[in-house]
């Protein structure tokens, strides 16, 4: 509840703040905001102190996996303010109104963490959704910026639409007409052939949020049309913030009838793994082959909704951490240089080594090599896939897809290690103090999670 309020409050403070903030001043006012945020979600974590006390009248839930998770993705919006912030001066003035929309885009993922009812599904993916729409466009004079607006636009309004008649097909379908997820009941042995309807339109209005396939092709070009600043918030915070929605409607809703969806889910995690990481291999471009590998991570997170199980929950906060950390991280250092391709990186160890071997443990880290927490988020989502005992041939699927992925990230390691530079005069930039900082910090972060995984696992059990 504190962070739907608050998030609402500073996206409002930021929006006049353009008014007399200098465009320096912008980024400070907003890290101040998420932090604030972050200390009022972990106050109502710890002992439910709420900043205002609203009467949600049941159409909002929180508890200890709603709020834990909102906690990892208010430090991952934290840290993406800190690392990337000043990019957003070089896409034009209004730099407060970025932030304006990035903190009016959070208060949705809030709603989405939160959700009792199907109403409040949909007004939180439409708030989540709108702000990227302006932000995706935001390079006005920029043709691919204003091509994947338009589709991302188009697109998503299409899977609005699809979700507002799964709602419909739902509450049609639910005895006790309420639109509360909670009061949604069907005492019938198997799925009635209007919950059942309303149930596929979900799953693929869902999966559309989430880049799954087969509603996954607008994702790369809306990801490299994106200005790269903006991309690196929609595939990380946005993405993982869909996915708990997408776990938290199906178990309250169809969770007693998994066996009759869990086998269609099986398909399109197949279907999402196989896409994401085959099309990865053959990019150029190293923010078009991470637009892709956001596919293929929306895989192994699709593997704790099959699931459905304790340990699918915990893999998922795990995942997000460990996909939203390392992506915003290389997403930082990918926008200090000139070019974005695979060769674009060639010999950075030997001219900003800090940024090289930053990269390579963010680049590990989405591998899922041991020690890092995306080791730990990977194993963790296939232990609950094999804990669930059905299914069991889609472990080694994933596993394998897993080293195809490690083939196009172990490309950037290649060319940043063991390739000379392009000139001379390669990076010649200046990284800040504080930039590496947070750097260091960042590692620091991706490694003790990676070897103390119960230190954000036991915020779920806090309350």
């Amino acid at each position: 509840m504190n962070a739907i309020v608050f998030s609402a409050f500073w996206g409002i403070l930021m929006m006049f703040g353009g008014l007399f903030l200098r465009r320096s001043a912008a980024k400070y006012v907003a890290i101040i905001g998420m932090l604030l945020l972050f200390v009022l979600n972990a106050a109502e974590l710890s002992n439910g102190w709420l900043l205002i006390n609203i009467a949600s009248k049941g159409l909002i839930r929180t508890g200890g996996l709603s709020l834990a998770f909102l906690a990892v993705l208010t430090a991952a919006t934290l840290l993406y303010f800190l690392l990337s912030g000043n990019e957003m001066e070089k896409i034009g003035s209004p730099v407060s109104e970025y932030f304006a929309l990035i903190f009016f885009s959070f208060c949705g993922i809030a709603l989405c963490c939160t959700f009792n009812s199907l109403l409040m599904l949909f007004l939180g993916v439409e708030i989540m959704s709108i702000p990227l729409y302006v932000l995706t466009g935001a390079e006005k004079k920029n043709i691919k910026s204003n091509e994947a607006a338009l589709k991302y636009f188009l697109l998503g309004s299409f899977s609005t639409g699809i979700l507002l008649l799964s709602i419909a097909f739902i509450y049609g379908a639910n005895p006790h007409a309420s639109f509360n997820i909670s009061d949604i009941s069907i005492t019938q042995s198997s799925l009635p052939v209007l919950m059942a309807a309303g149930m596929v339109l979900l799953l693929a209005a869902m999966s559309f949020k989430v880049s799954a396939a087969p509603f996954h092709f607008w994702t790369p070009d809306v990801y490299d049309g994106s200005p790269t600043v903006f991309t690196s918030y929609m595939s990380t915070v946005v993405k993982a913030a869909a996915f708990f929605a997408f776990i938290r409607v199906f178990e309250n809703i169809f969770g007693m009838y998994q066996s009759e969806w869990q086998g269609l889910i099986a398909v399109i995690t197949v279907a999402t793994l196989f896409f994401g990481n085959i099309t990865a291999v053959f990019q150029v471009s190293v923010k078009r082959m991470l637009a892709y590998s956001s596919i293929s991570q929306a895989g192994f997170m699709l593997l704790s909704l099959f699931a459905l199980n304790d340990h699918g929950k915990e893999g998922l906060v795990l995942y997000a951490a460990a996909y939203s950390f390392a992506t915003i991280g290389l997403f930082a250092i990918m926008m200090k240089l000139d070019d974005y391709t695979i060769e674009g990186f060639n010999g950075l160890s030997s001219r900003q080594p800090l940024l090289a071997f930053a990269a390579l443990i963010f680049l590990l880290s989405l591998t899922g090599i041991p020690l890092t927490v995306g080791f730990q988020a990977k194993f963790w989502v296939v232990a609950a896939a094999t804990e669930n005992g059905k299914s069991f041939w889609i472990v080694p699927v994933a596993l394998l897809f897993a080293s195809v992925g490690a083939y196009y990230y172990f490309r950037v390691i290649q060319a940043m290690y063991f390739k000379p530079a392009a000139s001379e005069a390669s990076f010649p930039f200046d990284i800040s103090l504080s930039f590496r900082i947070l750097l260091i910090l960042t590692i620091a972060l991706i490694l003790i999670l990676g070897v103390y995984p119960e230190i954000l696992l036991g915020w779920i059990y806090h309350i």
